[in-house]
């Protein structure tokens, strides 16, 4: 039987710095291993043996590997991650450590300084747009879609008022 996807992450020469970055911001994370290019290939890949190919590692009880590529391919926002938050204070936090692209940010959206794209998001938000009352659910959609970071308190308040 197959085991869980891992996403993997193409990075422009910059895997290590990342995994770091990553391991400063998602507390309890960690690294799994770290695999090295052999002289295999290096007229291909531009790559030194003993450079990094790759970093297994793990946030947030989700694995990751980090590819320590070339410039070829970038990230977009058409795959994001989603970080669901108790809180205002976590929404916060997570927000000021990886938004680092204010054009980019919409409906809690973010882009981090490697171009990947986190939805920093309430969990309550979730939980009420599937299942909120019809009138509840339009009330949210309005206030969150003229947001950047969401705004728990906004948002609980669009939750209680009635029409």
């Amino acid at each position: 039987m197959a085991g869980k996807p891992v996403p993997c992450l193409w990075f422009n020469n910059t895997a290590k710095e990342a995994v770091e970055y990553y391991l400063s911001i998602f507390k309890g994370g960690r690294i799994l291993s770290i695999d090295h290019y052999t002289e295999v290939g290096e007229e291909i890949t531009g790559h030194k043996k003993g450079d990094i190919v790759t970093i297994e590692f793990e946030i947030l009880e989700t694995r990751f590997i980090a590819l320590n590529a070339g410039p070829e391919f970038s990230f977009n926002p058409s795959v994001s991650f989603t970080i669901e938050c108790s809180d205002q204070e976590e929404i916060d936090y997570y927000w000021e450590r990886l938004s680092s692209k204010p054009e980019a940010e919409q409906c809690g959206w973010l882009q981090d300084r490697y171009g990947v794209s986190w939805q920093i998001v309430p969990r309550m938000l979730s939980e009420a747009l599937l299942n909120g009352t019809p009138e509840q659910r339009r009330r949210l959609t309005e206030v969150y879609m003229d947001m950047k970071k969401f705004d728990l308190e906004k948002l609980e308040a669009a939750l209680r008022t009635e029409p």
